[in-house]
């Protein structure tokens, strides 16, 4: 990362402390941007943590999950849920705990509960659909 991206970052994050620290009660607000797990208890954590994840399995090399991940970026910005992105090759016991036998696949949770298990492409309106579907009523 470049010293810029690194600053952009660091803004993106005290906007979301600051955002954090006005909101009251209630689960936390959701990361503007895909949160990349670093391993099985951290995408625990973040299924603990917000009300609605989507987990997004992906690998690098592969070119329907590179068409994906401008959709899932946007829903983590736009939508009330989190975004987790699980590299399958870093994480293949995640992968294999969540029955992720290929790329891209998207697994919804609500209430750490898996809801929805989507594989392959989706278009964006169908994803933000069911994140809605899921999202608590009084979600922002």
């Amino acid at each position: 990362m470049t010293m810029s991206e690194n600053d952009d970052i660091d803004r993106i994050r005290e906007r979301k402390r600051e955002r954090l620290k006005r909101q009251e009660g209630g689960a936390p607000t959701a990361p503007d941007d895909p949160v990349h797990v670093a391993d099985e208890s951290h995408l625990a954590d973040l299924i603990d943590e917000y009300d609605v994840v989507l987990a997004d399995f992906y690998a690098d090399w592969c070119g329907p999950c590179q068409m994906l991940e401008p959709i899932v970026a946007s829903l983590a910005a736009e939508t009330p849920a989190a975004v987790a992105k699980v590299d399958v090759d870093a994480h293949q016991g995640l992968a294999s705990q969540y029955g992720v036998r290929g790329v891209p696949t998207l697994v919804l949770f609500a209430d750490g509960e898996a809801v929805e298990r989507i594989v392959g492409v989706q278009e964006k309106e169908r994803l933000a659909a069911l994140i809605e579907d899921h999202a608590p009523a009084d979600a922002p």
